[in-house]
């Protein structure tokens, strides 16, 4: 078979040009519209279930809520693991389905249990909601909206109506959580002696509220050729609206809200707070209130392409924030630490590869065959971004398989050239009646090594085969380089069985590398000094076996006593710190405790921000 490609590929060397000249192509605009990312998606799919019940106390909460939607999750098809999390009036459940399975499928069968237990709920509590659909890895940005003049609940009112609404109209985006403000409401401060004086309690007034404040539609009245619609308006929009609601009549008066206390918009009781810090030219910090937007991007998307569009939608809207109202937009970036870790990943291949040019040309001395040899590393490695863009996108373990592998890419096609270089000198120093067609000696020289290079290359895939059996989160992050590193050295092994020899045909034949036999200066002067070495060694084969075990059993204990870890460490330019405090912690008192943090980063040269105590309702999260 291999011996049949080897001559096909000879007989027909245009159309093997041809195609290695469109594959290359096609890696080169594949690669240059493909996702890149830090790392793999390592996120399992995840439903995740929100609950509120306002007037609920977190034990309450997880007997009546939580316990029986886990109840009802358990045991779903596919799910794995269900976890859970309570507090004052917000539960949350987090379902872990099997590594493969469909993320709508998922949220399909959650939604079908949450009916069962959908009856069950208490009155107070809201009915579940499924969260947007997200990754742990899937937070892209961070930016926060400051203004000196404005208080925190124009802040949090313009995040939430503009701010928010448009970002989540970016393909990509899954949700955008909103960190600190206040969120504004209707307060209605009742007086106890007006509501004495008319013998009304405050139930009656909610009663009126819950009865006024809503939208009905009457039909319609045919008036001639069209249709007139009849629309009740009853929902509040103004102070005024609410003030004037009819609450009793009392002695044919009609008794409204207004007269029953004050009405006002004031700010919802607050459960977070935020605060954003930068640093003035004398380079102290100048921390102030801030409201923090969070974007976090769906399974799967490009998060470069993501955070351009971003970009451009932010400044679209910084042109409509009101006056003195700013965006500050460098607090976190994650395509700013994706840009660094492709890069340095990047420049490690590159230079592994300008390592290999330099090697070869040391060692052939030959201009034009060490770009024969080294023909196969774009080839190989371009071919291998086709596949990779039907299989996840670029990220650095993807790139990590392709540096690991750049080495021994060009093994194949060096002993291919060699043997084929050889030969060539060996027919090209017999007489002229004697020497044998170019293409049969070429033919003959890569039939000679095709087991070798062969043999040699499945055993380096044998290596790695057992990365493609892993399950979990170990399959999902170690795959990418397992088939980076196989595909390329694979599609290195074709190269030097088609395209080489190919090449070489055309190539070789007439170079001073064929008409001056032997070898280069470089290779003499090695030989010459290896021997020696050689000589020794043959003649002390004990001491040499003892040595190499004496290493081996070195090698053993000094990696039994190394230290290991899942991941190495990550600098992406950015620390996370957190301050956990004792169940009950009011939010005044968290906020001390995190200016205490402040304070202490003040001292270093870092922009920072801060966010305390809950970042936003499902409610709010819905809008």
């Amino acid at each position: 078979m291999v011996e049949s490609l080897i001559q096909w590929s000879l007989r027909n060397r245009v159309l093997v040009v041809i195609l290695a000249l469109a594959v290359s192509i096609a890696g080169a605009w594949l690669g240059s519209k493909m996702p890149v990312d830090v790392l793999p998606d390592l996120t399992a799919p995840t439903v995740t279930v929100i609950t509120e019940g306002t007037s609920l106390s977190p034990e309450e909460m997880e007997t009546q809520v939580t316990i029986p939607i886990e109840g009802a999750l358990n045991g779903a098809h596919g799910v794995r693991r269900v976890r859970s999390g309570t507090a004052l009036g917000l539960s949350v459940v987090w379902v872990e389905f099997d590594w493969d399975t469909p993320m709508s499928q998922a949220r399909q069968t959650v939604s079908e249990r949450l009916l069962l237990v959908a009856d069950r709920m208490p009155p107070q509590a809201n009915q579940p909601k499924l969260a947007p659909a997200s990754s742990i890895m899937g937070e892209v940005l961070f930016f926060a909206v400051v203004s000196e003049p404005h208080d925190d609940l124009a802040l949090r009112t313009t995040a939430q109506t503009i701010v928010r609404r448009r970002l989540l109209t970016l393909s990509g985006v899954s949700q955008v959580s909103v960190l600190g403000g206040s969120v504004p409401q209707f307060q209605i401060v009742l007086s106890p002696e007006a509501l004495l004086a008319y013998g009304l309690d405050a139930s009656a007034v909610v009663e009126a509220l819950e009865a006024t404040n809503s939208n009905l539609s009457g039909g319609v009245i045919v008036d001639g050729p069209r249709e007139l619609v009849i629309e009740a308006m009853g929902r509040v929009r103004t102070v005024d609206e609410l003030a004037s609601t009819v609450v009793a009549l009392r002695q044919g008066r009609s008794i409204r809200v207004s007269d029953l206390g004050v009405i006002r918009v004031g700010a919802a009781a607050r459960r977070g707070s935020a605060a954003s810090a930068t640093r003035n030219p004398d380079g102290t910090a100048r921390i102030e209130d801030a409201v923090i937007l969070a974007v976090q991007k769906q399974p799967g998307t490009n998060t470069l392409a993501l955070t351009q569009d971003l970009d451009r939608a932010l400044d679209d809207i910084e042109h409509q924030l009101p006056s003195a109202m700013r965006l500050r937009r460098d607090l976190f970036r994650q395509a700013s630490f994706i840009e660094r870790s492709v890069e340095n990943t990047g420049t490690a291949l590159v230079e592994g590869a300008a390592m290999v040019v330099l090697v070869v040309l040391m060692f052939l001395a030959s201009l034009r065959t060490s770009l024969l040899t080294l023909v196969v590393l774009p080839v190989s490695v371009l071919t291998t971004t086709v596949v990779l863009y039907f299989f996840g996108g670029i990220n650095t373990m993807t790139l990590g398989g392709l540096a690991i592998a750049i080495g021994a890419l060009v093994d194949d096609a060096i002993i291919d050239v060699e043997n084929i270089v050889r030969r060539l000198r060996e027919n090209h120093a017999l007489p002229e009646e004697q020497r044998k067609p170019v293409l049969a000696v070429i033919y003959s020289a890569s039939v000679e090594v095709r087991a070798s290079i062969v043999l040699a290359t499945a055993i380096i895939l044998l290596a790695f085969l057992p990365l493609f059996f892993l399950s979990g989160i170990e399959g999902r992050l170690l795959l990418p380089l397992g088939m980076a590193f196989c595909i390329s050295l694979s599609v290195s092994l074709l190269v030097a069985l088609t395209l080489t020899p190919a090449l070489a045909a055309w190539f070789l034949p007439d170079t001073k590398a064929i008409s001056s036999a032997g070898d280069s200066r470089l290779v003499i002067a090695i030989k010459r000094l290896y021997q020696p070495v050689l000589d020794w060694s043959l003649k002390r084969l004990a001491v040499l076996t003892g040595l190499g075990a004496c290493g081996l059993v070195a090698a053993g204990l000094g990696l039994a006593r190394t230290g290991t870890g899942f991941l190495p460490e990550f600098n992406e330019g950015a620390l996370v710190i957190g301050a956990v405090t004792e169940p009950g912690t009011s939010l005044d008192q968290s906020i001390g405790i995190a200016k205490l943090v402040d304070q202490a980063l003040n001292e270093t040269e870092a922009q920072f921000m801060r966010a305390t105590g809950v970042v936003m309702s499902a409610e709010e999260q819905s809008l």
